[in-house]
């Protein structure tokens, strides 16, 4: 072969090569294109939250929410039919982003699942009531880690890492972080939908941009807001087992039952990693304050700080993944005891339970 005939067949294949990832890319733009198209079949909460809210297609949005608080609707921007279908595929993701009510996970909830190593984190354990956390009378809760009040301090400072930090990052630190997982693109549909929802959560609440409110984030509780007793692992292993291992399993490996999630992991593989701000010796605030004013379910605000932060303690002490910065060694370790630890306890407390049982007696003969 002529080296002329070998460079036109280098360039009729490079051709080729380019044509096929063009064509590629053409054909995976139509798909999410056909996906944002769709409708979207609604979560049993996201159906009544976004009814509630009076979420529908229009040139004006009147929040039926702040008519119920206030008396008062202001008109405010209305939504197109694809903002609509934006915000319930965003309330889907918060609600279910493992995809378990979804019939297909990787269109219905963008594939979520693929930033999360574990099987167990979505976003609703945290920020509950699908991101709208309120009580029987409608008043939002302090603490709660409400997502529309969370939007209208959109670029807020970040004591952590000391930058301003826009919503859509903050979105990125939890998949990071809080689920162990790894950073979505910034301009992923995942992290635009949930975005989308946000927004409409604080137009529905009538939340101002730039207001601080005390649903959003977690009410932290410091050693000071104590008796001062010291955190302590007995007292905190003591109330976990009282409170907590009902739903969160006796080693905070979660409990699953037929596939349904009764509680998610506090540890082990499917938990936060220890560069999580949810980690107690990472921060020392955040959990205990999240435990106060979010558990027990059903009872939320009925343990004292000095409770909260022994579980959060003795949680914390449970192993769990290893975080970016920790470095391989840590992170073999954490491995290592997640898979050791666990078999252990099940056997010590099984030998525990066999030596606690009363010895059989001998039969009396008779006389």
């Amino acid at each position: 072969m002529s080296t002329m005939s070998w460079r036109i067949l280098k360039v009729v294949a490079l051709v080729l090569v380019l044509g096929g990832f063009y064509g590629l890319a053409v054909y995976k733009h139509a798909e999410r294109e056909a996906i944002r198209q769709a409708p979207v079949v609604l979560t049993e909460a996201c159906a009544e939250k976004l009814s509630r809210y009076g979420l529908a297609a229009g040139p004006v949005y009147r929040s039926p929410y702040m008519l119920q608080r206030t008396g008062l609707a202001p008109a405010m921007a209305g939504y197109s039919e694809e903002d609509v279908r934006a915000i319930q595929r965003g309330c889907n993701i918060i609600d279910d982003t493992q995809g378990r009510l979804a019939s297909d996970k990787a269109s219905e909830r963008w594939n979520a699942p693929r930033f999360i190593r574990g099987t167990h984190a979505s976003c609703n354990q945290c920020h509950q009531g699908v991101g709208d956390k309120q009580d029987a009378d409608g008043n939002r809760l302090k603490g709660s880690l409400s997502l529309g009040a969370s939007w209208v301090m959109a670029d807020m400072y970040d004591r952590f890492t000391g930058l301003l930090l826009p919503f859509e990052l903050r979105q990125m630190q939890c998949y990071i972080n809080s689920s162990n997982g790894y950073k979505p693109n910034i301009a992923d549909d995942l992290i635009r939908d949930v975005t989308a929802y946000t927004r409409f959560l604080s137009a529905a609440l009538g939340l101002q941009i730039g207001t601080s409110y005390e649903e959003q984030g977690v009410d932290e509780i410091p050693a000071s807001f104590t008796g001062k007793q010291g955190d302590d692992y007995i007292r905190g292993e003591a109330l976990y087992k009282e409170k907590c291992q009902h739903c969160h399993g006796p080693q905070g490996h979660g409990v699953e039952v037929a596939g349904r999630l009764i509680g998610p992991a506090v540890a082990g593989p499917n938990a936060w990693n220890m560069q999580s701000r949810n980690y107690f010796y990472y921060v020392a605030t955040i959990l205990p304050g999240f435990i106060c004013r979010n558990m027990p379910l059903g009872a939320e605000n009925t343990l004292s700080n000095q409770d909260c932060r022994d579980i959060a303690y003795f949680i914390s002490n449970l192993p769990r993944p290893a975080g970016d910065k920790q470095g391989p060694l840590v992170a073999l370790q954490q491995q290592a005891l997640m898979r050791i630890m666990p078999p252990l306890l099940r056997w010590s407390e099984a030998v525990m339970e066999r030596t606690a049982q009363p010895a059989p007696q001998a039969p009396v003969a008779a006389r």
